[in-house]
């Protein structure tokens, strides 16, 4: 039997699209800033990929400036931010980390903005935290990477507007999985991901709203009409745009996976499972569970050897399990060093949601039991 892969939040699969455009930029490689033949069809790809990518959040090509990551763009979008005059930075308790150390990096004020239960911004505490004085640059991720909480952006971008600030949201996890619109989201500015659309590792993208600009942190020579120095990765900004063309095409078809979701997530809860985030609007092609009882380097391992790949809400370094940023900012600490978080994408079938949540609840069933015979042979 084959393995089931339901980690496309951590990497995307890369489409076989994708591996064909790729392969033919990389045989007909030339530095798009030259004028021969060569340099102008590594032009045309770049351009034609910053036209595909600002298509699939409803933006002008001239406002994507692409980079070597979201991490990257994320970074440039404070930058960008704090040059044009923000005082301060409010940053969402459960964002990326790349977000949060950019925040703190900056060598601005920091203040957070906390979750609920879900996982859900608190608008009231929004609104106080943007009536103190200076001008502020708020950070919300559209979606969370391990809950896949759906934040009420359209909201926040009110309040933000009204207190005269600059609204970031990183859509790295919900581009291509939901409905984007940067004008939708009223966001100042916007952050992508190749891989996690089904493109290559190494290559993102920064999405200006209406009337911003950004400030180059990367610096050198002109390229990204002057905004990011360094030649461009044409095959890599070449593979992002057919990524994003294909994830624009397959939008309903991810929404519909859902369903699988849901049936998994029903079996786990029954077998004991915590669903992290349940009760908020979620990204249809993701499940986080925890236990208190099992912690995730485990349950990973026990799932791989079943072929099931999935990831943790946590990470694990010299062998201790680090608790979910995700979880903790929920306020559950009992359940933080046992998150996993499941995610399917353009290639999954329901079939692969039917065998991880077999594996699961078997691995788990197990687990307990071994945990009781413990307890027994101690009593």
């Amino acid at each position: 039997m084959s393995p089931v892969y339901l980690d496309y939040n951590a990497s995307a699969l890369v489409r076989p699209e994708v591996q064909a455009a790729m392969a033919e930029a990389l045989a007909d490689n030339g530095n798009p800033s030259a004028v021969h033949a060569a340099g102008r069809r590594a032009r045309a790809r770049v351009e034609t990929a910053r036209a595909r990518v600002a298509d699939l959040v409803g933006a002008d090509a001239q406002s994507v400036v692409f980079s070597s990551g979201g991490t990257e763009s994320n970074a440039q979008a404070i930058a960008s931010a704090i040059a044009a005059g923000c005082e301060r930075l409010i940053v969402c308790a459960s964002e990326h980390p790349c977000v949060a150390e950019a925040a703190k990096a900056s060598g601005k004020p920091v203040k957070v903005l906390p979750v609920d239960g879900r996982g859900v911004i608190d608008l009231g505490k929004l609104s106080k935290l943007l009536a103190a004085p200076g001008k502020a640059v708020v950070a919300i991720h559209h979606a969370n990477n391990e809950s896949g909480v759906i934040q009420p952006i359209r909201e926040a971008a009110t309040l933000v507007r009204e207190a005269g600030g600059w609204l970031h949201v990183d859509a790295i996890q919900s581009a291509g999985k939901i409905p984007v619109s940067i004008a939708g989201l009223k966001a100042d500015t916007l952050t992508l991901s190749a891989h996690k659309l089904g493109g290559p590792q190494g290559v993102g993208a920064l999405v200006l709203g209406e009337g911003r600009s950004a400030v180059q942190i990367v610096r050198g020579a002109g390229q990204e009409r002057g905004l990011r120095a360094g030649t461009e990765n044409v095959p890599g900004i070449h593979g992002f745009g057919v990524a994003a063309d294909c994830a624009a095409r397959d939008l309903p078809t991810a929404e519909a996976h859902a369903v699988w979701r849901d049936a998994a997530e029903a079996a786990v809860e029954k077998a004991g499972a915590t669903i992290i985030g349940k009760g908020a609007p979620r990204l249809p092609n993701t499940l986080f569970l925890s236990v208190p009882d099992w912690e995730s380097p485990q349950a990973l391992i026990v799932l791989d050897l079943e072929g099931v790949m999935v990831s943790a809400g946590s990470a694990c370094s010299s062998g201790k399990t680090k608790p979910s940023r995700t979880i903790v900012a929920m306020g559950r600490m009992d359940l933080a060093t046992g998150g996993v978080r499941v995610s399917g994408g353009w290639s999954t079938t329901k079939d692969d949601w039917s065998r991880f949540s077999a594996a699961w609840t078997t691995a788990y069933a197990r687990y307990r039991a071994r945990q009781s015979a413990r307890v027994k042979e101690t009593a």
